[in-house]
């Protein structure tokens, strides 16, 4: 898989990761859960072996963290119950999209294009 492909699947676009698990995923429907579950933690792309990507959703609309060793910058807003984001990677402008999220147990999915894309799933540290 091409590094930006990878990277672009951080808050999504083309990689679908997929696991059988026990546990249904469950929907984070408002702005307060999303901020009690998933904000300022640590956030780590799952199913990918030793391919480090890392990143923070912050309580001030940043996003920050690293990919494939460049880091990774952006603003997040929860827009009529969906975490919407401008994420960049490097110099590289992966634009805008507003996801479905949902948790279940320590990971959590992002699904891009409001829920009817591809989805990534992260763990939560």
């Amino acid at each position: 898989m091409k590094p930006a492909i990878l990277i672009s699947s951080l808050f999504l676009s083309v990689a679908n990761v997929s696991f059988a698990m026990a546990e249904e995923f469950t929907p984070i429907p408002d702005r307060s859960t999303f901020l009690s579950q998933v904000v300022g933690k640590d956030l780590r792309l799952k199913g990918y072996g030793p391919i480090n990507v890392s990143l923070t959703v912050l309580p001030d609309g940043e996003i920050e963290g690293r990919g494939l060793g460049r880091p990774v910058t952006g603003a997040w807003r929860w827009q009529d119950g969906f975490f919407c984001r401008d994420l960049y990677w490097g110099q590289r402008d992966l634009g805008p999209n507003c996801q479905a999220v949902q948790v279940q147990g320590l990971t959590v999915r992002f699904i891009a294009d409001q829920g009817k894309g591809d989805f990534a799933d992260f763990a939560v540290q």
